[in-house]
């Protein structure tokens, strides 16, 4: 029996470690592509990586902090020919956390190019001369059925607003907010804790598809199998930047399978 003891401790240990590590189903986490993919010159197996863009908090305290390295995998390359459009097939399966490398099933619920990120991060002054004046230091986020009538942060009030309705608050280099049940994206179903908060950076509460790309998410990856993304351009070559704002979504996780409640 005393011989067990240890032996019992190592795997409560283990057991405690999955936990902590495991993320829910249906988090939010947006992440800041550190690589550029061309599909011109770009091969099957190669690795993708993304950077997290804001704290992304998960239950008990724990979180996923900002900078926190994502990483994927381009599956399959088509590139343009003739009328074909270029496509990319690709999916994020890895995220470290606290020196631990944590499996995770996710979906692209949103995608920005590397402007679009760039210009809802700047802040824009209230007058031409630049003088401070109460609602200055605001950013129009991306996102809305229109993409030039998204949330509206108002980083001095700490808020995010859409219309005269407040739809959020902003963090350090983030705003949080609860997705919309008005307008989900296609084929998403719902998870626990859709009422909550989640980490949406540069984007709307309602931000879904893609903007500033002329390209389609022709495959989300929320269907079998899950997780795998699929990207086809509009017209002729496919080019993801470095610096491309993306908002993925675990749909599963180490000791967290798929919990997708499709209603």
């Amino acid at each position: 029996m005393t011989k067990l003891l240890p032996l019992l401790g190592v795997f409560a240990l283990s057991a405690m470690m999955t936990a902590q590590t495991a993320i829910p189903a249906g988090t939010i986490i947006p992440v800041e592509l550190n690589t550029t993919i061309d599909a011109k010159t770009w091969k099957p197996g190669k690795t993708v990586t993304a950077d997290v863009a804001q704290d992304v908090p998960l239950y008990n305290g724990a979180k996923i902090k900002a900078g926190t390295k994502v990483q994927g995998e381009v599956l399959s390359v088509t590139p343009a020919a003739n009328s074909r459009p270029a496509t990319i097939i690709l999916r994020f399966g890895q995220i470290d956390i606290s020196g631990k490398t944590t499996p995770i099933i996710t979906n692209l619920r949103a995608l920005a190019s590397n402007l679009r990120a760039q210009s809802a991060e700047w802040e824009t002054p209230a007058t031409d001369s630049g003088a401070t004046a109460p609602g200055a230091q605001t950013v129009n986020l991306i996102g809305g059925e229109d993409p030039d009538e998204g949330d509206v942060a108002y980083r001095e009030a700490g808020i995010v607003v859409r219309g005269r309705k407040t739809v959020g608050k902003t963090v350090f280099a983030g705003r949080w907010g609860v997705l919309s049940k008005a307008t989900p994206c296609p084929g998403e179903g719902t998870f626990e804790g859709d009422d909550k908060p989640q980490a949406l950076w540069v984007f709307s509460y309602d931000a879904c598809g893609v903007y500033g790309y002329h390209l389609a998410i022709t495959s989300a990856g929320q269907s079998n199998p899950e997780g795998k993304i699929v990207l086809a351009s509009k017209k002729g070559n496919l080019t993801l930047y470095s610096g491309s704002a993306l908002l993925l979504r675990v749909v599963g996780s180490s000791g967290h399978p798929s919990q997708d409640k499709g209603k």
